[in-house]
């Protein structure tokens, strides 16, 4: 029978394993980071044992730059994320922020719903006057 020693570190080293801890470590890491470098990280992955960073402006990539021994020191502090390099560069893509659409008329009433109906046929005379209420409420 194998000891849960034996098991674990099997299961560690499967890539099936590593696989789906590894983003859920990285996110780790980056809460790691300081708030002044952790504010710049888009994301981050792992890829050939090299730990991308993906920034989201170019003053960022040059903190991240200046502060390299500083993130390899936390790295091997947390030693659930094996990578031999790390690599920082800046996304092209803009992030697009949501903007809610406010409903603006095209046009502003220049009515103010006075008028005579002369319609003797229900329906129609109830439909103008359903009108005239849309136009007095605008």
């Amino acid at each position: 029978m194998k000891k849960i020693n034996e098991i674990l570190s099997h299961l560690k080293k499967s890539p099936e394993f590593r696989k789906i801890n590894t983003q859920k470590t990285i996110q780790d890491f980056i809460d790691l980071l300081p708030p002044s470098l952790k504010k710049g990280v888009k994301f981050a992955y792992v890829k050939a044992d090299i730990l991308y960073f993906v920034l989201t402006h170019p003053v960022y990539k040059m903190e991240f730059e200046y502060n390299k021994d500083l993130i390899n020191t936390l790295l091997k502090k947390y030693p659930l994320i094996e990578v031999s390099q790390l690599k920082f560069f800046v996304t092209n893509k803009r992030e697009k922020k949501e903007v809610k659409k406010e409903e603006k008329s095209f046009f502003t009433e220049r009515s103010h719903g006075i008028f005579t109906n002369y319609i003797t046929d229900e329906k129609l005379r109830a439909k103008v006057e359903e009108i005239r209420a849309i136009i007095k409420n605008s």
